[in-house]
Order: structure tokens, then sequence, then C-alpha cells
């Protein structure tokens, strides 16, 4: 992680679980990150909560550098203004952007034959669209000011490697495999331009994060039931693959708490 010291991370959907503590495993290996979330005034509190919680778990890793420099924005990745407004301060302000962490996500249950648009639109316009834009607008400022050797990682979600959980889950699960594809199409550019920028796809299985309650039509009990995954077993592979040599890509990372039943 030493060559990423100083440099400028962009994370998005920070307000709490793993964005957060993305954002502190960031902070405290000398990055300076500019934290992305709806609810900005909860950023700094979440990301103390998450290197808190990790510290009960003896999980904690403690910094043996100057921690880098946190810089809370609101922006709401279903609106293009706010990503635009974002990335244009970002460029302005701090001149680049070095590490992208697309984790802003969202969940429900969205099938096919019955639900409303706005539901589909909702999740397809986070996960996907969103997260479209934020990468678009990163490798502009890469490219523009000739970071060469950037990284862009997608949270992405075991439901892409499904064909899909359930009925229900067919848009969310939808939304997953366009990440997939939109990982390898993003290797696929990088190749072609002879650029040695990286990305990584990181599909975890059932994290117990605030997603539970901010996504509407899921079964909770359900959900609250399985074997799951802490926020910073997430935060620990994109620490990984980040610290991983120049010359090294980690193309996709699966993550699944043991016993998980799909």
């Amino acid at each position: 992680m030493q060559r990423w010291e100083g440099r400028i991370a962009v994370v998005t959907g920070t307000s709490s679980g793993i964005g957060a503590a993305i954002t502190y495993q960031l902070l405290d290996n000398g990055v300076n990150v500019v934290a992305l979330a709806r609810r900005v005034e909860k950023i700094e509190e979440a990301v103390s909560k998450a290197r808190e919680e990790a510290k009960t778990r003896n999980r904690y890793q403690p910094s043996k550098v100057p921690a880098g420099k946190l810089y809370p924005r609101k922006c709401d990745v279903q609106k293009e203004e706010d990503i635009l407004a974002t990335f244009k301060w970002v460029a302005e302000t701090l001149g680049r952007v070095d590490i992208l962490v697309n984790n802003a996500g969202v969940g429900g249950e969205a099938s096919i034959a019955e639900c409303p648009t706005e539901e589909w639109t909702r999740i397809l316009n986070t996960n996907v669209l969103g997260l479209s834009i934020c990468t678009r607008e990163a490798v502009k400022i890469m490219r523009s000011k000739g970071v060469n050797d950037g990284h862009i990682v997608h949270i992405s979600s075991v439901a892409g490697h499904l064909p899909t959980m359930s009925g229900k889950g067919a848009m969310y699960a939808a939304s997953k495999h366009a990440v997939r594809a939109l990982t390898e199409g993003l290797r696929k550019d990088f190749v072609e331009h002879k650029e040695n920028i990286k990305i990584t796809s990181v599909s975890p299985g059932v994290v117990h994060t605030d997603i539970v309650n901010t996504s509407p039509r899921i079964d909770r009990e359900f959900f609250l039931s399985l074997p799951y995954l802490n926020s910073e077993d997430v935060a620990d592979a994109v620490t990984y693959a980040i610290s991983t040599p120049p010359h090294v890509q980690i193309h996709e990372i699966i993550i699944k708490p043991v016993g998980e039943p799909f």
C-alpha cells in the first residue's frame, strides 16, 4: 500500500457498512479519501464506527503511516448531475483521482413479473448507471492527469455469478451480472489503450449492512437468518487487491461466509 500514500481515492456509498470500512482502511494506509454519500452528515461517524467495530473483533491493524485526509461530499449516484459536480470538484480541488471504489448499491426484491417500474429504475440507476458514470468520470481524470497506474474497484455480489437466487431477485441479479460485463469491458478498454490502470470486481455473499433496512421489498427475516460477512471482510479484499504489485491484477474476488446456502 506504500505507493498509495498521499494519493486520492474516491469511494461511493460511505455513510455505512462496506463503504465506511473501505474508507477507514484507506485513510489508515495514508490515502486521502473523497467519501461520497447521500447522507453526508453520517460519513465521519460511520467511518469511526467501522474502525471501532473492527477493533472489537480484533481485526484492526494500527496505522503505521500518517493518516490520509477525509473529504466528505454529498453525492447521490442515482443523479448524474451530482456525480458530474463531484468529479469536477475533485479535479479542480485535488487535481487527480488514483483509486475509485464503486461501493454504492441498492438491493430489493424486484421480479420481472410484478414489480413496479420505479423499483427496477432505482436498482439499475444505482447499481449499473451510477457505477458506470462514476467510472467514466474517474477514468477521464486519470487520463487527463497522466495517472497510468490507477485502480477501479467495483463492489458487486455473488448474485452476479448465479442465474438468480429467486424470482423476486431477478432485477438485482441482472444488475450485478451487468457489473461483471462492465468490469471485463473496462479491462479490455485499458488493454486497447495500452494503459496500466487496473480493474477489480469484488463479489461478496451476504454482508450484514444497512442494505437490509434501506432496501424495500426485501425478506428481512430470511436475510438475517443467513450466515454473514462483516464489512471489514470486504474492505480487506479491496485493500489486498489494490496492494498487489503493478504487474498483478486481481480481476475478480468472490467472498462467501462459511455455510452460505447459495
